[in-house]
């Protein structure tokens, strides 16, 4: 309610001034407007501290006064899967998120979050999107949705479990209630995870009061900087992917009235965004597997693990079969990790 009198209260003042510009200069209203965004992320206001927050005040500072992106974080104004249709019909501009959790109406969204070991490193999620043509089937894809403009896709951490009893074996997760992915538990229930969906900021509190057994939604980084190590003792080394697959969206109507220098400075923002998130999660993985203190290192034995990578094979296959633009998604998928392995180290290690 707040930020509705604010914005309503700006609104009056910004027809006011407009009006009696126009009386007395009319040719310098335009220049004088200052065009306001409100962007909501998927992360919470810990980890939006680095994710986001310091692209959008990079933009705000250089924007000059000529324009302003308000940064919103988890569930602050709408709910994550409420983030597509809200920024489709203008309650928000723009968001960042994965294509997944926010319930985006096409079909590569599946792809968006954790897709079931479809990345190794961080460095495979630009590669794909830059090198592999995976760019220009999400402009084909949310090219035929009204409304709302696909920008930038980036990577974040790996999908590890942190969880409050140890997992050394497959038979350690069945019947664990999981905070995930909605495609990534679609997955995991193969093995006895139970999914549970529920607000980001919710979840160290369900692990508290027994709502939940675990989370399935980050790396150790971002265990550490939220809190949910605070609650969950034991992490598991194995990962169900190797980097996360977010986006920036924007609302068509108000990103295609942006005069061409601030597209380009929004570029430039959302480039410093995906950056900064390559170096500080991949330092952090590093780190606190080594140094941290509050989660115990527990692993499942490779060649138990084997079996979940065969799966996700027979998975990739059922998603593949659902779509032309699935399927094409799919093989580039496949070509592109059977060439990190003839390519060898550092590429590929195994």
């Amino acid at each position: 309610m707040t930020n509705r009198r604010d914005f309503l209260k700006n609104a009056g003042l910004a027809t006011a001034a407009a009006a009696g510009a126009s009386t007395l200069a009319a040719p310098a209203v335009h220049g004088q407007t200052q065009i306001k965004w409100r962007l909501q992320t998927y992360a919470g206001p810990a980890l939006a501290e680095h994710v986001i927050k310091p692209a959008i005040d990079d933009f705000n500072k250089v924007a000059n006064g000529e324009m302003v992106i308000e940064l919103y974080t988890a569930d602050q104004l709408v709910p994550t899967g409420e983030l597509f249709r809200a920024m489709q019909n203008g309650t928000i501009d723009a968001v960042q998120s994965d294509d997944d959790s926010m319930a985006a109406p096409v079909d590569v969204a599946v792809f968006g979050g954790y897709f079931p070991f479809a990345t190794r490193y961080s460095l495979d999620v630009p590669v794909l999107f830059n090198q592999w043509g995976l760019k220009e089937i999400w402009e084909e894809a949310y090219g035929e949705v009204e409304g709302v403009k696909w920008l930038s896709a980036g990577s974040w951490d790996p999908c590890h479990f942190n969880t409050k009893d140890p997992i050394r074996s497959l038979e350690d997760l069945k019947g664990k209630r999981v905070y995930t992915f909605p495609t990534a538990g679609r997955f995991l229930s193969r093995f006895g995870v139970v999914p549970v969906n529920i607000p980001y900021e919710d979840a160290e509190v369900a692990v508290q009061t027994g709502e939940l057994d675990g989370i399935a939604w980050s790396g150790i980084t971002e265990d550490y900087t939220v809190g949910w190590a605070n609650v969950t003792p034991y992490f598991l080394t194995n990962n169900i992917c190797g980097a996360w697959i977010g986006s920036f969206f924007a609302n068509s109507e108000k990103y295609d009235a942006l005069p061409d220098h601030l597209k380009t400075l929004l570029k430039l923002a959302m480039d410093s965004s995906h950056y900064y998130r390559q170096h500080w999660y991949w330092g952090g993985e590093a780190k606190l597997r080594v140094e941290g203190t509050k989660m115990q290192l527990t692993t499942i034995p490779d060649a138990e693990w084997q079996t979940v990578e065969d799966a996700a094979q027979e998975f990739w296959d059922e998603i593949a079969a659902e779509s032309e633009r699935k399927a094409r998604v799919v093989k580039i998928l496949r070509d592109y990790s059977a060439a990190m392995k003839k390519a060898g180290r550092p590429y590929r290690y195994s």
